[in-house]
């Protein structure tokens, strides 16, 4: 592989600056630290050798004067004489179970003498013929590639025949002979070549260490990723008309760290050894978090009760002014400005936690307070207060569906690009669900844990 591709993995860190969105809500800062569990994933390095390219590295082996016998007394007096040139371009066509036809063409000059006791008469010939090579392909699992190459006979485009006198005599198995001990020394010479020209682990052990450095999510809240690669599967190698194909699956550790850097991983001096697998996983999974202030969470209630009116008894009704929503004790707190047969506050604090079915963020384990100067309505009270928790705690809820959708669609944008030219990210988002809520003073952090299929396509690979 050209070395000077080696640039692109210094792009490959911008990938995952992408991989985590926080999204754009107007918030300050706080000097929160926290860190997330492991979650074990995998990213995808689909690799593509065109044939083109080993057909490229077989005819830059393969040149010239093959073989050539300038002497008519050598080989018990022979009296034959042959070159072999290489006639044109090599071609490589993929085989059923995995295999490569490569064909060599040929064009022979040969000069032949017929007669006896010191008194010959020659006569020279050329002729084209096809020399035939069935190759496999394996990678080892020390990132190797061998090749293993058998001969697969000849065809004659034009067999050789010697003309004396009108005599046609064929000279076929006397040419085969010399081109076979040949064709044995090319399979290694081919075999040869492939195995010092494809070299993948010195481009996959960059990838790697790629991994070590911790990737700043966001500035504004100071949260990083770390990937701590530890294994890597591969696929059977598969040919097909165009290309050789596999998939190498780096099993690693995502980890998302909130308020301060994590410390590195050390650099890997070499890559571990690969472990065969039959389809390497495609799974790559992530947290992603999304802030909400209290600010937010507040209009969303105001918009919802401010000025709503429910019965307390017969013709005695409580209305609501006004509502705010904010932090205590590790808790959300709903505080409700009433009037009409309640005038005071009214405060429900409980714990915050995710409702898929209405996609909303609620509270559970809800505790009621009451703030009035009327002893009767606080007597009152005791009786509604099942339907005020009704009222707010069943009904009230911060929707996230909004911001599940869009963390959908920004990472289906970033999950479908071509970040430097040649290097294309492609994936799709196949489940994305909030699994936990975090509270700070100012607001409320949802953490979005997200499935995906995901995997990094380098294009146009020169070996």
């Amino acid at each position: 592989m050209n070395c000077a591709r080696t640039v692109i993995m210094k792009e490959f860190s911008l990938l995952f600056c992408i991989f985590l969105l926080c999204y754009n809500l107007k918030i300050s800062a706080q000097e929160q630290s926290y860190s997330f569990p492991k979650i074990e994933t995998y990213i995808n390095v689909p690799i593509s050798i065109p044939l083109t390219e080993i057909n490229s590295l077989i005819n830059k082996s393969v040149k010239g004067v093959i073989y050539e016998d300038n002497s008519f007394t050598d080989n018990d007096n022979d009296q034959f004489k042959v070159k072999v040139i290489k006639n044109g371009e090599i071609s490589l066509t993929a085989q059923k179970g995995n295999n490569l036809l490569i064909s060599v063409p040929l064009k022979i000059w040969a000069e032949k003498g017929y007669g006896a006791f010191g008194h010959y008469a020659y006569q020279k010939t050329n002729f084209e013929v096809k020399m035939k090579f069935i190759a496999s392909v394996v990678f080892k699992n020390d990132w190797t590639i061998a090749s293993y190459t058998i001969d697969h006979g000849f065809e004659w485009i034009e067999k050789p025949v010697l003309n004396f006198g009108g005599v046609r005599i064929p000279i076929t198995t006397l040419v085969e002979s010399s081109l076979k001990e040949k064709q044995q020394e090319f399979t290694t010479v081919i075999d040869k070549n492939i195995a010092e020209s494809i070299e993948l682990k010195p481009h996959l052990l960059n990838i790697w260490n790629q991994f070590t450095m911790p990737f700043q999510i966001s500035e504004e809240y100071n949260s990083w990723l770390k990937l701590t690669p530890f294994s890597v599967d591969m696929s059977p190698v598969k040919i097909n008309p165009e290309l050789i194909k596999t998939d190498i699956s780096i099993k690693l550790f995502s980890e998302t760290f909130v308020g301060y850097i994590p410390a590195p991983s050390p650099l890997a001096m070499d890559l571990p050894d690969f472990n065969l697998m039959e389809e390497s996983p495609r799974n790559f999974h992530l947290r992603t978090t999304a802030n909400v202030p209290y600010e937010q969470a507040t209009n969303i209630a105001r918009q919802q009760f401010v000025n709503y009116e429910f019965e307390m008894a017969e013709n005695k009704m409580v209305r609501i002014d006004d509502i705010k929503v904010y932090y205590e004790h590790q808790e959300i707190a709903i505080e409700v400005d009433t009037s009409g047969e309640l005038k005071g506050k009214i405060i429900i604090s409980g714990k915050p936690y995710y409702d898929e079915k209405s996609r909303k963020i609620k509270l559970r384990n809800s505790r009621l307070k009451v703030k009035t100067s009327n002893l009767l309505h606080k007597a009152a009270l005791l009786f509604f207060k099942g339907k005020i928790r009704k009222t707010i705690v069943e009904e009230y809820g911060i929707p996230l569906s909004e911001i599940e959708d869009e963390a959908k669609k920004g990472l289906l944008l970033s999950f479908n690009k071509e970040y430097y030219p040649g290097i294309f990210l492609k994936g799709r988002v196949l489940e994305l669900k909030p699994e936990q809520i975090l509270l700070f003073e100012d607001y409320i952090t949802v953490v979005i844990r997200t499935h995906a299929n995901l995997r990094l396509d380098v294009k146009e690979l020169n070996f």
